[in-house]
């Protein structure tokens, strides 16, 4: 593929009316070349800036000038959060502090906190590009964006913010949690788009229909989901219950936040990396070979323009594959379902909480409101997955056990693991307030 896609070579307009940028209706070939020009600046700006990535590409043994292909981005070290953590607070960054006007650091509750800094030339990037990607998402001149991501120590909401913004439209800032005031600006606001996680948005819906409103009325037009994994049944489910269009925006802090990619509304077959200010890898998780387009593997990301914190193939932990390009020549990745720390290995069988939330959604029964509940009996792991009946079903007990049983099943034939299901009234489980928590681990410690 030399040119790019119909959809992106057309009227030159986005789905929503909006026009696209020159970069998304650039040819294949035009996009490798302003990669590989970006990238030889980005390893030398790291080179020269990081002194861990200096000692890091001296140990391997390459240089910045060894990057003769994008192919030869495979020669250069991974980087992961263990670096940025062990480079605390400032070490990461390639340039003098006082350039930096924006620090981010993660909670630091699993070791020391992760760092993440931006130039104003960053915050100007980010803006773009999360402007893009309300831009694909079907946005129209005029629109009002709720935005329900976090605003504290992650880069969620602010990020939104931007972009939203950027592209000229009304943002009406929350963050997480007080679902009843949300639910209340919502109704008065009337806002056409909501930013959120798609857990959290169940949770609107729940409230919604607590306060006497029918979801399926409400003014919002188009959800961003983003922030955790979710699929395309929750997509389904998303979209019946509110009568929105859901699409999935993408991003995480140490590459930029969200807007490192987002569908496009047209499509909805997977978020569309921008591939202008991203270079995309996927490796074998085990080895870390690089593998083909096309085949499953770890997402790994280097960026192109970022000065504050350059990221040379950092391990997202993501898990996925990259796919040929389609409302946009840029490359899409296959929506993100399961990441590689959500894993449970339960009697030798690889488990991802997206796969029971598949099966759940599939039963009319049963609401996606649900926990998985790792144990341990007599030496062997044990998984206990709780989920609800449906608002409006009849909780008696045969109903419940007749769910459960149907659940086990089900996940014993498409999973290949034995689960303890519990079927509880609705309510019962632990609403979201932004990313939802979908493993609980009380295995003994030690």
């Amino acid at each position: 593929m030399t040119s790019a896609s119909p959809a992106a070579a057309g009227a030159g307009f986005s789905a929503g009316g909006f026009p696209l940028e020159p970069i998304e209706r650039a040819s294949v070939d035009e996009l490798r070349a302003l990669q590989l020009e970006r990238l030889r600046r980005t390893l030398r700006h790291a080179w020269e800036g990081v002194p861990h990535y200096r000692r890091r590409f001296e140990a391997a043994g390459v240089h910045p000038d060894d990057l003769k292909s994008l192919d030869d981005l495979a020669r250069f070290p991974f980087t992961t959060k263990s670096d940025l953590r062990e480079n605390y607070p400032f070490g990461m960054f390639a340039v003098p502090r006082d350039r930096v006007v924006r620090i981010h650091a993660s909670s630091g509750t699993t070791g020391k906190p992760t760092v993440v800094g931006y130039t104003r030339k960053d915050i100007d990037t980010w803006s773009d590009l999360v402007a893009r990607s309300i831009r694909a998402a079907g946005a129209r001149p005029g629109d009002m964006v709720h935005v329900s991501y976090g605003y504290g120590l992650f880069t969620g909401g602010l990020g939104a913010h931007y972009g939203a913004e950027r592209l000229g439209l009304t943002v009406v800032p929350f963050g997480g949690g007080q679902t009843e005031r949300q639910v209340q600006l919502i109704a008065d606001f009337r806002p056409d788009i909501i930013m959120v996680t798609p857990s959290y948005m169940l949770a609107i819906a729940d409230e919604l229909e607590r306060s006497g409103l029918d979801p399926r009325e409400s003014s919002l037009r188009i959800g961003i989901f983003g922030a955790e994994p979710w699929t395309n049944e929750m997509r389904a489910e998303i979209e019946k219950r509110l009568a929105i269009d859901a699409v999935d925006i993408y991003g995480l802090s140490e590459v930029m936040g969200p807007g490192v990619a987002n569908e496009c509304v047209e499509t909805k077959d997977g978020p569309t990396i921008w591939e202008d200010h991203f270079y995309p890898e996927i490796v074998d998780p085990e080895t870390g070979r690089v593998l083909p387009d096309g085949e499953f593997g770890e997402l790994v990301f280097t960026s192109l323009t970022k000065e504050a914190l350059p990221i040379v193939r950092y391990r997202t932990r993501d898990l996925t594959r990259l796919l040929p390009g389609t409302a946009r020549a840029m490359r899409r990745m296959q929506k993100i379902t399961g990441r590689s720390d959500d894993m449970m290995i339960i009697r030798g069988v690889n488990v991802f909480p997206s796969q029971i939330e598949e099966l759940i959604l599939q039963r009319p029964n049963l609401a996606p409101h649900y926990v998985c509940e790792l144990g341990r009996e007599a030496h062997m792991d044990t998984l206990t997955v709780r989920v609800e009946l449906k608002g409006g079903e009849h909780h008696d007990r045969s109903a419940a056990v007749g769910a459960a049983a149907a659940l086990e099943h089900a996940i014993k034939s498409y999973i290949g693991v034995t689960v303890r299901v519990i079927v509880e009234p609705p309510g019962a489980v632990e609403r979201s307030i932004g990313k939802a928590k979908r493993v609980i681990d009380k295995r003994p410690k030690g």
